[in-house]
């Protein structure tokens, strides 16, 4: 059973028949012409969204809020020029972020189970507590369940119906808001069995969606040092134009500093996301600056900031890594300080004392110094320092 995803706009043209409602919204591709964009019509303002099997788009500026017509065909290149080729507009609806709501629907093998909360929206995967799950059977209390949901009994059943009808194995909607008596689905998620293709006429093949982009040459050399090591590295590039690029070392250190890029309200500003990890070499570690700081400098942007960050490492030999950034950020000195780039940096683990002084020792030396931080500044107060950067 190959799960596949759909389109966020079949999915939400099959939902909205569902419940007895009127889809408003629109599928675009990148050959879209500005002639195209003429039936966009009926709103002030829009949301733009790349529909492409994207998780976490929001956080990712995949995701723009509030567009009025004019600036439409803008933030379409803007995202074809990132390699992305599928998209969806749709009308903006102004709302309290406490009205959103989350719902899931899955198919497992012991059958269905809905999932619900009353605190939906981007942030729900850190509102695990919130999140109340169920069987879907013969036993199941429909108006209790209307009542937590803040959906009708009809709208519930018909979901579960169609869920099983088209073949669904995964079903997300986060978040919806209710609007006197309709209910608005802001953002939807359907995963299907691909075999059911031939059973159905709601959805085919042209509706399956995968994460296909160009990649960029810096990731692609990233994509090779990674295969030729016993180290760890990746690299995403999310915005070529952002002002914030991230070194990174260590998972879960990685994942709170974009998400903490993104909580402060600087997430369209975020040019890429990656890490190295697992006690890389020297000259590793360098190939692996270079290709950031290549997409540093290529950034349009009036104001570019470097952090330099990870939690306290447990055998990563701080001072050998930092010899090889030091060595790519030597190379490319002269141009960091051209474009007014500050560095900060805050790591901690062994031999760290030699690597951040070494580290501090540089950009000072550069003039691009913006902090040099030890374990014992926490990782978002030292990233604090790195925005405060860019409004100065």
């Amino acid at each position: 059973m190959p799960r596949r995803k759909l389109s966020e706009y079949r999915s939400k043209q099959i939902i909205h028949k569902a419940f007895g409602l009127s889809y408003v919204g629109w599928e675009v591709h990148a050959t879209t012409t500005t002639r195209d964009l003429k039936r966009v019509s009926g709103a002030s303002k829009y949301v733009v969204k790349v529909d492409q099997a994207i998780k976490g788009r929001f956080k990712r500026g995949l995701v723009t809020l509030d567009v009025s017509k004019a600036k439409i065909a803008a933030i379409l290149k803007k995202y074809s020029d990132e390699g992305y080729s599928h998209f969806i507009v749709e009308p903006y609806i102004i709302h309290d972020s406490s009205t959103e709501r989350y719902l899931t629907l899955v198919q497992k093998r012991s059958g269905m189970h809905l999932s619900y909360s009353q605190l939906g929206g981007v942030n729900i995967e850190s509102k695990p507590g919130s999140v109340t799950t169920q069987s879907i059977n013969d036993k199941t209390d429909w108006t209790s369940l209307a009542k937590q949901t803040d959906l009708t009994t009809v709208q519930l059943q018909a979901l579960t119906r169609t869920f099983q009808k088209n073949h669904f194995v995964f079903l997300e909607i986060n978040p919806y808001i209710k609007i006197d008596k309709t209910v608005a689905l802001l953002d939807l998620a359907i995963e299907v069995d691909d075999a059911g293709q031939s059973f159905v006429s709601t959805w085919a093949a042209k509706d399956i969606r995968e994460l296909k982009r160009t990649i960029r040459a810096e990731e692609e050399v990233v994509h090779q040092l990674d295969k030729g090591s016993v180290a760890s590295f990746n690299l995403s590039v999310i915005n070529p134009a952002g002002s914030i690029f991230l070194l990174l070392s260590g998972g879960g250190a990685s994942v709170v500093i974009a998400d903490e890029v993104h909580n402060r309200g600087f997430g369209g500003q975020l040019a890429n996301y990656g890490e190295y990890s697992g006690n890389p070499k020297a000259h590793e570690a360098q190939k692996y600056t270079s290709e950031v700081l290549k997409l540093l400098l290529a950034s349009n942007a009036s104001r570019k900031v470097l952090f330099i960050g990870g939690a306290v490492a447990n055998f990563t030999d701080i001072a050998t890594t930092f010899a090889g950034v030091i060595a790519a950020i030597d190379e490319h000195a002269k141009e960091l300080a051209k474009h007014n780039v500050k560095v900060y940096v805050r790591r901690g683990g062994p031999r760290q004392e030699l690597g951040l002084e070494n580290i501090r020792v540089a950009l000072e030396h550069h003039g691009i110094l913006g902090g040099v931080y030890d374990p014992s500044t926490t990782i978002t107060d030292a990233l604090e320092a790195a925005l405060e950067g860019l409004r100065k």
